[in-house]
């Protein structure tokens, strides 16, 4: 029993230093010699075992990951699992096409019947008998214009005990569509998380289960279905935020101008990612990608756009734990053009943005730090409350705005104004103690409504407590007259806005402010979705903002960047259509830009609107010892004893390395693998650039004891 109990305990030490991971369909080259823990093996295919032996070999530990709504699942669809053709879960839409994964008609999207949990579990099991560490159950997505295949028919029928409704026919039918969808899913990753329980008790493992998945947000504008928050009752133990490139650069409207907005809707993104786990106190690794999915771009706006959703993930004090890239194939030996002005031109990753890839890596593995703050930053504790029901309004019969401006109107007016604003999750509410980190909070039951009436009664006792509430609601939403609990015996309210209006003792049509116990409420009857569209409207919001803030006794403050301090690393971001004829905010110090392939020293830094930063602030806790501060490699082993500074450097195959050391003084000496090696020196930084070994290599330092 004691051996038993250390193996877990040794076990669950090892999940919990996994700070950084990438997911692979093939096995380890020297061109994807990452410097990561985690190689999350996809696919659970023939070649699955032998992909995992490999990854083994070179000291990696292992997860697998493998498609849920789609994925080669041919013997399944086929009859070839339990006798009975299945091509009827396929999702259909109303025309009879069936919705496929990048148009591969032997590829479609799943719609859940019973046994497909039950078929999951056999490649989970294959997994796990290859020796996986933990499972990845990737992307839980039913579409919102499926729902007429003849397996979703019978799963309304057992579920709502009532023939089919074309979901399409009423806001009701769709709501009511859209929640099966929800159930669906939910219900097949239990019987996985399930069985993954069962496997681990009688093999002695702890094994987790993760769920890699768009956010919230992203879903919603998307017109996507996932069980999201409810993945936490049934047995995830966290999630992968999937937000990139190509779900932030959606473009969505602000102050009437519909556009990309990369980084502030990574930002948001990746908060409510965080905000999803933070009741339950489990994990969430951000994913950063260095390209994205859709291949018709150049190397300059991958890297653009990638340096923006990083620094946004960044930006999320309480995360420290990444997949720093899907596909390393794709980003190592794909061809794009250098730049959109040549796009006949294509060649691979250009050899500083491999770089500076790895430089970057190497800094997210240093990213659990204990001094986190803000340099710079408008009114903080404020959120925008948003529930998984955000995702059942999006398909006709009408629609909820396109943009998702009912999300985007109220939170993208705070966050350009430099306020950290976070999507906050109404599932979460009545867990003790988790709205108390607010101060401020923005609600409307446009474009989503909340799913139980107990959220009320937190919310309620959260205003009373001396919270400050700013409802922004017309009630003209048609999704209010669906049959759910607000307008369902005993409640028979018109908006589920007027039960929270009569939990707080307000009159059920209020607008303006209300002192409600120690808090406030203000009511402005309004379309958040509407306002995106007007010159002014983003102006509005900061105008009740403002006004709710006052009256709750909320410091205010806007700012026109947002810059965060982790420990000795800076990340900063200069925003666009914000604080009128600001000036720019200035760092001045001894910094290295992270961002920079050749390691540069800077003075100064400017941080303008559209300006993204990384940055080693050398003046932080200064070593007394010469210590690496920045690698475009991964150093192992480091040692400085008698003068000897030692290390062990191995990077990605036909990479350029670069180390950047502080000492007081150059070394003497440098050799890597016992060749002498030319370096520069300036002002307390030697830098070294060589090329990298995935074999390693090792670095040595002289130094006299005047350089200390």
């Amino acid at each position: 029993m004691f051996r038993l109990l250390s193996l877990l305990l040794v076990a669950s030490a090892v999940a919990d230093d996994e700070r950084l991971s990438f997911q692979t369909s093939g096995p380890w080259s020297p061109r994807t010699n990452l410097n990561a823990d985690v190689a999350m093996v996809y696919g659970i295919g023939p070649r699955m075992p032998a992909n995992i032996a490999s990854w083994k070999e070179h000291r990696y530990q292992i997860h697998v990951m493998t498609g849920v709504a789609w994925g080669q699942y041919q013997d399944y669809l086929n009859g070839s699992f339990d006798g009975v053709d299945h091509w009827d879960q396929a999702q259909t839409e109303a025309n009879g096409k069936r919705i496929l994964h990048g148009g591969n008609a032997n590829v479609p999207y799943i719609s859940p019947g019973e046994n497909y949990g039950k078929y999951l579990t056999l490649g989970v099991k294959r997994a796990l008998d290859a020796g996986a560490e933990s499972i990845h159950l990737e992307e839980p997505e039913f579409w919102a214009r499926g729902g007429w295949e003849e397996n979703f028919k019978r799963e309304w029928k057992a579920y709502y005990q009532q023939d089919w409704q074309a979901p399409n026919s009423s806001p009701d039918a769709q709501y009511r569509a859209s929640k099966l969808k929800y159930y669906l899913y939910r219900r097949a990753l239990s019987q996985v998380f399930d069985f993954v329980r069962q496997y681990g008790k009688e093999n002695h493992r702890n094994i987790r289960c993760y769920v890699p998945t768009h956010s919230l947000l992203n879903y919603a504008h998307w017109k996507i279905v996932s069980p999201e928050s409810s993945l936490l009752e049934v047995g995830a133990d966290g999630y992968i935020a999937q937000v990139w490139t190509g779900t932030a650069r959606t473009p969505n409207v602000y102050e009437g101008r519909r556009q990309e907005r990369t980084f502030e809707t990574a930002f948001l993104e990746y908060g409510a990612m965080q905000n999803l786990v933070r009741a339950s106190g489990r994990r969430v690794w951000y994913l950063n990608d260095p390209i994205e999915d859709n291949p018709n771009h150049d190397w300059e706006d991958y890297r653009t756009n990638w340096e923006s959703t990083l620094v946004a993930s960044l930006l999320q004090p309480e995360v420290w734990h990444y997949e720093i890239m899907p596909w390393p194939d794709r980003v190592f030996n794909s061809r794009h053009p250098l730049k959109s002005s040549d796009i006949t031109n294509k060649v691979t990753i250009p050899k500083p943005y491999e770089t500076e890839l790895q430089t970057v890596i190497t800094a997210l593995g240093d990213m659990k730090q204990s001094d986190v703050r803000w340099l710079r930053a408008g009114t903080a504790q404020t959120g925008v409350l948003v529930a998984d029901t955000m995702m059942f309004q999006r398909a006709e019969p009408e629609p909820s705005d396109a943009n998702l401006g009912s999300f985007y109107g109220l939170a993208l007016p705070l966050l350009k104004r430099g306020i950290p604003v976070e999507a906050v999750q109404i599932e979460s509410a009545n867990s003790s103690g988790f709205l108390d980190r607010y101060k401020l909070l923005f609600l409307t039951y446009e474009g989503q409504k909340p799913p139980d009436p107990k959220f009320h009664d937190a919310l309620s006792q959260w205003v009373r407590k001396g919270g400050a509430l700013v409802v922004v609601d017309d009630d003209k939403d048609p999704y209010h007259g669906v049959k759910e609990w607000w307008n369902t015996a005993p409640y028979q309210f018109k908006t589920p806005r007027q039960h929270l209006f009569q939990t707080l003792g307000m009159p059920l049509d209020a607008t303006g402010l209300h002192p409600i116990g120690k808090g406030v409420v203000l009511r402005e009857a309004a379309s958040p979705a509407a306002l995106t569209y007007e010159a002014n409207g983003a102006e509005r919001i900061r105008h009740l903002t403002q006004q709710a803030a006052t009256a709750g006794k909320v410091p205010w403050a806007e700012s026109n960047a947002l810059v965060l301090r982790r420990g000795p690393y800076l990340i900063a971001a200069g925003l666009s259509e914000s604080v009128p004829n600001a000036k720019p905010f200035v760092l001045s110090g001894r910094y290295v830009n992270l961002f920079d392939p050749e390691l540069s020293l800077l003075r100064r830094v400017e941080v303008s609107a559209g300006s993204r930063a990384l940055l080693f602030d050398l003046a932080y806790r200064p070593s007394k010892i010469p210590k690496v501060v920045a690698a475009g490699c991964r150093v192992r082993n480091e040692n400085f004893k008698d003068q000897v500074l030692r290390f062990q450097a191995d990077g990605i195959g036909d990479t350029q390395g670069i180390l950047a050391i502080s000492s007081a003084a150059p070394p003497t000496e440098v050799t890597i693998d016992g060749q002498p090696v030319r370096f520069d020196f300036q002002d307390g930084l030697t830098r070294l650039r060589f090329a990298n070994s995935p074999a390693g290599l090792p670095v040595v330092l002289r130094f006299t004891s005047k350089s200390r």
